[in-house]
């Protein structure tokens, strides 16, 4: 009984020394496995099925060549940034610290440095340093201008709208020559010179509205429109028989002044004619057609505005025959 217990006690301590043995084998060979499993997990994914990431850049970028990729060939060489200057290599190079050295004399800038842009052109007129030029148009619209510019001789169309001119001198536009639209909307102007639109061969359009003026200059007779709305122009403001020779004349827009008549007689060509809100009363039966030719048809005169007045159209019922619409207004 002695022999089997002693046989069982050995066989008991033979298996507790064999797991003693087995257990730091086994760590062993599952730190060897574990990179093993690791390669092959990742050599399973499909990287090109996943959408690009913060945590995966391998659809678009290959990480493997990046620097093949990258041409750091454009890189300024880096530059050491020290208190004190390097130390020529030739003695001679030093400067003498018992003389004053002497003062260079700094020279002008001119204008071709290139540091400094071309100056732009602006034709040494004064109008295009305080406007805008584009072409043969100046711009001068809300400029806080008290004048007329002088204007560059090749002008053809100027706009100074809603500045303070309160004059139109004779000598604003001498010379222009190829001008053809003046628009001095709503300025102060109360007077202009007899001659200040006279001279201009080529002007068409003269628009005036919104000004203090109080009579019209001569116009030459190239104008096709004019518009001197919402001024203070009386009957005797006017010229006698102001439009009879502006053969081209087909808009004449004198609404909002102090008209007493209508300021006959008035050219063939004219196609509109803007009277309302004036001092209108009466009219002349020869005012719009001959009385004495009664086949007369003014086929162009369609558009005639008289409301806003206090005449009586009624009062005058040949004085419309020849004319292919009657005139807006109280009947």
């Amino acid at each position: 009984g002695c022999r089997m217990r002693t046989l069982a006690w050995l066989g008991i301590a033979s298996l507790c020394l064999r797991a003693a043995w087995a257990v730091p084998a086994k760590e062993e060979r599952r730190k060897v496995e574990k990179p093993k499993a690791d390669l092959t997990l990742y050599e399973n994914l499909d990287l090109d099925n996943y959408d690009l990431t913060l945590d995966n850049y391998g659809e678009i970028l290959d990480l493997s060549n990046y620097e093949e990729l990258y041409d750091y060939g454009d890189l300024a060489p880096k530059i050491e940034v020290g208190t004190l200057a390097p130390r020529p290599k030739d003695p001679a190079a030093l400067p003498n610290l018992g003389t004053t050295a002497e003062t260079p004399n700094p020279q002008p800038l001119t204008t071709a440095s290139p540091v400094r842009p071309a100056p732009i052109p602006v034709q040494g007129l004064p109008s295009c340093l305080l406007c805008l030029c584009i072409g043969t148009s100046v711009y001068c619209d809300d400029a806080n201008l008290e004048s007329i510019p002088l204007l560059p001789p090749e002008t053809t169309y100027l706009y100074a709208r809603f500045n303070r001119i309160g004059a139109i001198r004779a000598s604003d536009f001498t010379g222009l020559k190829k001008l053809k639209r003046i628009d001095l909307t709503s300025n102060f102007i109360s007077w202009a010179d007899a001659d200040a639109f006279r001279l201009l061969p080529s002007l068409q359009e003269l628009i005036l509205p919104e000004n203090r003026l109080t009579a019209l200059p001569e116009l030459p007779r190239s104008i096709v429109r004019l518009d001197a709305r919402l001024n203070r122009i009386p009957s005797t403001g006017l010229r006698p028989e102001a439009f009879r020779d502006l053969k081209q004349l087909q808009f004449l827009h004198l609404s909002d002044n102090q008209l007493e008549y209508i300021p006959a007689p008035l050219p063939e060509s004219l196609r509109s004619l803007h009277l309302q809100n004036n001092n209108i009363q009466t009219m002349h039966e020869d005012t719009f057609c001959d009385s004495q030719d009664h086949s007369q048809i003014r086929r162009a005169l369609e558009d005639i505005r008289l409301d806003g007045n206090p005449i009586n159209l009624s009062l005058f019922p040949n004085a419309y025959f020849c004319l292919p619409r009657l005139p807006t207004g109280h009947f």
